[in-house]
This record gives structure tokens, sequence and C-alpha cells, in this order.
């Protein structure tokens, strides 16, 4: 039976607009106390601390352990509700939606680059051109020796990429290539008719209640795809937390195991720093996602963008930054957090949680440094 509005009492009018356009339960992560999970509140505490002392500049912290938002701070004037600059961890987004696009159907992995740049392609292809695959690109193996070079501001440029020499065999030489991220989400878009940006709207974003997601765009178009994302602290959480899931989003499967064991799995080898310096950037690489020490993987960004999961401890970090020590960062987590990680709830602690609630909600961010 259909009642129309205006025979309906006005209070009950307008909680059936309030229910029609709130978001939905589900929108947040739900929250749970350190103790709870089977972390001590003062060793989070004890991070937090750490990183705000070694750390230039702490923007935001976000643990979650169990799929339960245990600690989140910002540093003012930094807020829960300010969209920040992902920088490279867009990459992993980026990944994400060519991952989706194979699912349905609508491109393929081993797909050759080649193959959506017909109007693009150089006259006489290099046969290490006409070999690169989609696979290549998303593991930054695509057989350049040197990064093409592209503008911040306008965005790399399809008919550059393939002008750019191809000097090894495509799958066997990681180069990280940004410019490469941009040919995934311009792939994208010939394979679908929209952004990336657009693609990952109901797929993504929508599901995952990531609201206000905004994607820089470059002169010819595309989604910036290697970076120009920006989203919220919590948005990164959520990612991650999807990624621990294998997937799976309030029993619905968004992405699928097999694409999610993949694209963190180690794809190439990437060790060429040396010996000793920046361990967790020398642990191989996934699609668009770096492994690290301790079996973990992550997205992350220029200047301290981080979306950290770690399987064996069931745990997601989220951290935004200004920053130059990236692996200072981890290591934090490392020699912090990853101890204090226990198998079963702890014994309530309201006295080291209320100081932890303080540390956490009297954050200030420090003048970034200047640049010498």
């Amino acid at each position: 039976m259909n009642i129309p509005l205006r025979r309906l009492p006005a209070v009950l009018v307008l909680l059936l607009s309030v229910a029609l356009h709130a978001p939905a339960a589900s929108q947040s992560l739900p929250r749970s106390t350190p103790e709870a999970q089977g972390i001590s509140s003062a060793a989070i505490r004890d991070f937090v601390e750490a990183a705000d002392k070694a750390i230039h500049t702490m923007h935001s912290f976000m643990l979650v352990r169990h799929g339960q938002v245990i600690a989140e701070g910002w540093w003012k004037p930094e807020s829960a509700d300010k969209p920040h600059v992902m920088w490279s961890l867009s990459k992993s987004f980026d990944a994400t939606a060519v991952g989706l696009a194979v699912a349905e159907g609508k491109l393929n992995l081993d797909d050759p680059v080649l193959k959506f740049f017909a109007a693009e392609a150089p006259a006489n292809p290099s046969e290490h051109l006409k070999a690169m695959r989609v696979r290549d690109l998303l593991s930054m193996s695509g057989g350049h020796d040197t990064e093409p070079k592209f503008s911040f501001e306008t965005g790399p440029s399809v008919r550059e990429f393939l002008a750019h020499p191809v000097a090894h065999k495509p799958g066997t030489y990681f180069r990280y290539n940004t410019p490469g991220s941009y040919m995934l989400s311009a792939i994208v878009t010939k394979a679908t008719g929209k952004t990336v940006l657009e693609f990952l709207q109901p797929r993504l974003f929508e599901p995952l209640g990531i609201e206000r997601a905004a994607w820089a765009t470059s002169a010819e178009g595309y989604s910036l795809g290697g970076y120009g994302l920006s989203i919220r602290t919590e948005d990164i959480a959520k990612f991650g937390q999807l990624y621990l899931q294998k997937g799976k989003w309030n029993g619905r499967q968004l992405l699928t195991e097999k694409w999610v064991e993949a694209a963190t799995s180690k794809q190439v080898e990437n060790d060429k720093a040396p010996s000793g310096k920046n361990p967790d950037w020398r642990q191989g690489y996934g699609f668009q996602f770096w492994r690290c020490q301790h079996n973990a993987f992550r997205g992350d960004g220029r200047d301290g963008q981080f979306c950290l999961v770690l399987p064996e401890h069931d745990a997601v970090v989220a951290i935004t930054a200004q920053t130059g020590n990236m692996q200072g960062q981890l290591n934090l987590v490392w020699e912090k957090l990853l101890p204090a990680f226990q198998a079963k709830a702890l014994p309530a602690d309201a006295a080291a949680h209320e100081q932890l609630k303080r540390t956490l909600g009297n954050l200030l961010a420090h003048p970034a440094r200047a640049k010498k």
C-alpha cells in the first residue's frame, strides 16, 4: 500500500527522510579497545610518542586489529574528515581497478599493452614493446631501463611512454615506473569507457563507504593512476582491511581471492639497494603493492603515506605524513607494535587506555623541515 507523504505525520516524514538519506551503519569501521583486541594501550602510546618525536611530520595514524579500529589520531590541523593526498599509494587503488576490470572480462593480464593504443603506438614498435603486457606494467617490469620523464602537473603521456626505449625483455627487470601506472589507468579507461575514479566508484568506493574520493586527471583526460588520489585516513584502513579479508566486505566478494593473492605476492625481485639499506624496499614487488619484512605487504606513497597489512597479526596500519624517513616509519611499527600483538584479549586497562586517548587527542603537527 502506498501512502502519500502529505498524509503522514510530519515527524514520521522526517524520520523516513533521515532513514533514506543516512549513510549505512557499515560506513565506518567498528571501534574497540586495544586490550580487547590483544594489544596494550601502553604499547600503542609508546609507538605514537616515538613517531611524534622521530618522524617529521606525522599527520595521522590508525590501527585496526581483528577488523576493529583500536587507535586513531590526527596531528592538528589534520582531522578525521580531511582528505589527504596519497601520492603513490594511489597505485594500489589503480591496480585494484585493473583487477576488477579483469574479473568483469574487460581485459586480460596477458593482453599486450599496444592492443589498447593503436593510434598512439610508434610506427615501428620494438619487439620488447610489442611483448609488453598488462601484468608487466602491474609488476613494474615493463622493460624500461629508466623511468620516462613526465610533469607532475600535467601528468605522463601515452605517446611518450610508448616512444621510450624498452631496453629489457618485459617481465624480467624491475624499474619503479609511475608512467607505467598511468598506462594502467589509461588501459582501464580504454577497456571500460570510464576513468579509474568513475570505474571504482560503484565497485570499490561506495561498498566501502569511501566518500568524496578525488583523483586528479592528466592533460589527456585519464586519472593519473600512479598518484593524484585524495582520501581520508579511515578510507586507507578500509582498503587495507578489504585486502586483509581477501577481497570480501560485509559478506560480499568485491575482489576475487585470486586477484588479492596475486597482487600482494612477490611477482618480481627488486633487491637492488645496498645491503642493509631500506630493507622494506628489498622484499619483492607484487601488482602495485610492495612486499615487506615480517610477511606483510603495503601500498605506500611519497612523504610517508602507508596502507600496511600484517596478515599474521590480522592487523592494518594506516598512516599519513610529510616525511622523508619512510623506512623509519616502518621500523617503528616493527619495533613498537609488532612485538605487542597477542593472540588473545588482554585484561582491561582503563587507566592506560585513557592515557592513550589523551595522547592521541593532543597531537600537533611539527613544521615541515625545509629542504636543503
